[in-house]
């Protein structure tokens, strides 16, 4: 297939959370007669709806994929979602149909749009993880990462100690036969796998905050706690309690009695505030995006941009 066909036809929108991109995305699908592909690391968690954001089925009016593919806390990799992403989109455009990729997931993104190869130990549980996860339970975050200084002090100078997945990725890659330092090193040089028109949102961080804070006070008020407190009751607290279930965690301790309703939402707005930082940081790097302003939110002007920007790139 031409390059600038496909490219017109693998649709990219990415930006940080609260920026509108679900449903620009869903817009442009629409126009191009395709689905979208959600490429969110929360949102393929079966039940945990309202905390992530996530389209629910009488809000979408193209086909959705890359929702609930998993129960909260079951073991989900960015290699099997690469695996599952890649047969969608593959099965799409050789239909002719369109796919529109959405999320604020960076790593989802790129595994899935750029050549990654992932260990076999990636693909299901890897024991190597399992004995760093034990370990960390054992000895603590510092002396784990003072043991990965040991035999990989290239590695333990870029990742953090409270970093504890990466530290614990660190000894996977080195079971491997390579290391994070050389991994990350290579990082922006992987070349893409997929022709892309890549569209970013962008906002103002004071405009975004304060759509987050709104974002968060309609959560609760849809029924977040009652959210939780089922998923709780039906086994699921370790997904929940995870260190990236912003909205979830804050939850269970107001549940457990650690903290006031008041004191939890403060505290996921706090939060989401980093969370969406983090996320400017990331797809700040990527020059392949195409921006757009979305402080004022204006879909039908948003939609035009982005198709105009398709059509640029397709030609």
């Amino acid at each position: 297939m031409d390059d600038t066909l496909e490219s017109s036809r693998l649709i990219v929108v990415v930006g940080p959370t609260a920026s509108g991109k679900s449903d620009l995305a869903q817009e442009i699908a629409r126009e191009l007669n395709g689905c979208v592909l959600s490429a969110d690391s929360m949102q393929i968690y079966r039940g945990m709806d309202i905390g992530t954001g996530k389209l629910l089925s009488h809000e979408q009016y193209v086909p959705h994929c890359g929702l609930d593919l998993a129960d909260p806390g079951e073991s989900y990799s960015v290699a099997v979602f690469q695996e599952y992403g890649r047969k969608l989109i593959d099965e799409q455009l050789a239909m002719g149909k369109a796919v529109v990729v959405c999320g604020g997931t960076g790593f989802y993104i790129r595994a899935l749009i750029d050549e990654f190869v992932f260990p076999a130990g990636d693909q299901d549980d890897n024991p190597v993880r399992e004995k760093y996860s034990r370990l960390l339970e054992e000895i603590g975050p510092h002396a784990l990462w003072e043991e990965l200084k040991r035999v990989d002090p290239a590695s333990a100078e870029v990742v953090h100690e409270n970093d504890t997945k990466r530290v614990i990725r660190a000894f996977e890659l080195l079971a491997d036969g390579t290391s994070y330092s050389k991994q990350k090193e290579a990082f922006q040089k992987i070349p893409q796998h997929y022709p892309a028109t890549f569209i970013g949102l962008k906002v103002e961080p004071a405009i975004l905050n304060a759509r987050i804070d709104r974002r968060v006070d309609k959560m609760v008020a849809a029924g977040l706690v009652e959210e939780v407190r089922g998923l709780l009751s039906q086994g699921f607290r370790e997904g929940l309690t995870a260190q990236h279930a912003i909205g979830y965690k804050e939850i269970v301790a107001y549940l457990d009695g650690e903290c006031s309703l008041e004191e939890a939402i403060a505290s996921i707005k706090i939060s989401t505030h980093r969370y969406a930082k983090r996320q400017r940081t990331w797809f700040r790097k990527d020059l392949r995006i195409h921006w757009l302003s979305a402080d004022e939110y204006d879909l039908s002007r948003l939609t035009r941009q982005s198709l105009d920007i398709i059509e640029k790139v397709s030609h």
